[in-house]
């Protein structure tokens, strides 16, 4: 269980949003403009980039490689050992794990239905290898972003910040950092329009970070909540699945509201005391 405390035992200061930030948009914003702005020579020695691309995957793990380098930097190899205790934590309320494995399918699956496609797109896998195949490439893909973004960012932006500050600064940031994927062809968010997913961005932020905080400091059950966005079974729902999850974030701000508004119950570590 993570306790809170104002001094971290480690010393990873605010001030590592910096360096972290830094690492986490240089990776990524270099590999996808590289792309945009020198496309025909990124083609020609690295392929064309897909969300398949091993450079698509280093750009996608740029918040978990600044965290790790964060938590080495100000810790060494013991502090990281800790801090990647924080993926055993699975401890959560019932109604946390009733809307991972019920109310994120209901969403998809309500949006599909406003979009008017829920009975009119075929079923994308022809095999059930096809889908395991799918399931292994989504859990090692996106979910790792959050050894970043909840796993360092979260918990030291709650040092000075609400929780529910500290959600909308990290959806700003989180939404701003997909930005030039959504302006190449080719990646998973190419075919989408940025406007909406840049408020769901926030919105999955505060939902995440009640998550986040009731869990006491988890970084396995935001990967989750993660992987279960992204399940690639779900029909496509674009954008309404979005509006949907906008209208769960106010909710979750309204049963939550005790902790998201009081800083002092907030988990503020991001190695936790042993």
């Amino acid at each position: 269980m993570i306790k809170n405390s104002e001094t971290e035992s480690y010393q990873i200061s605010i001030c590592n949003l910096v360096p972290f930030l830094l690492i986490t948009f240089i990776i990524a914003w270099t590999i996808i403009g590289s792309y945009i702005f020198l496309t025909d020579k990124m083609v020609n020695i690295f392929g064309e980039l897909t969300g398949e691309h091993p450079l698509f995957f280093l750009a996608v793990y740029s918040p978990a490689i600044a965290a790790i380098f964060v938590v080495v930097y100000n810790s060494g190899i013991k502090g990281l050992r800790d801090y990647f205790t924080r993926l055993l934590i699975w401890r959560s309320t019932k109604s946390w794990y009733i809307f991972l494995i019920v109310g994120i399918p209901v969403i998809f699956i309500a949006g599909s239905a406003l979009k008017g496609n829920l009975f009119t797109e075929p079923f994308q896998f022809s095999s059930l290898s096809s889908i395991l195949m799918a399931f292994l490439l989504t859990a090692i893909k996106g979910p790792v972003e959050e050894l970043g973004w909840r796993g360092v960012m979260l918990p030291l932006l709650q040092r000075k910040f609400t929780p529910i500050c500290s959600s909308i600064i990290l959806g700003i940031i989180w939404g701003l950092w997909h930005l030039p994927a959504f302006l190449l062809s080719g990646t998973p968010q190419g075919a989408w329009s940025f406007t909406p997913f840049f408020f769901g961005a926030i919105a999955l932020s505060i939902i995440v970070t009640a998550l986040f905080n009731r869990s006491k400091g988890s970084i396995l059950l935001p990967m989750l909540l993660h992987f279960f966005l992204n399940n690639p079974i779900w029909p496509d729902a674009q954008p309404y699945d979005i509006y949907l999850f906008v209208i769960t974030a106010f909710l979750v701000i309204w049963f939550n509201r005790k902790i998201m508004f009081n800083k002092e119950d907030a988990v503020r570590r991001v190695i936790p005391l042993r």
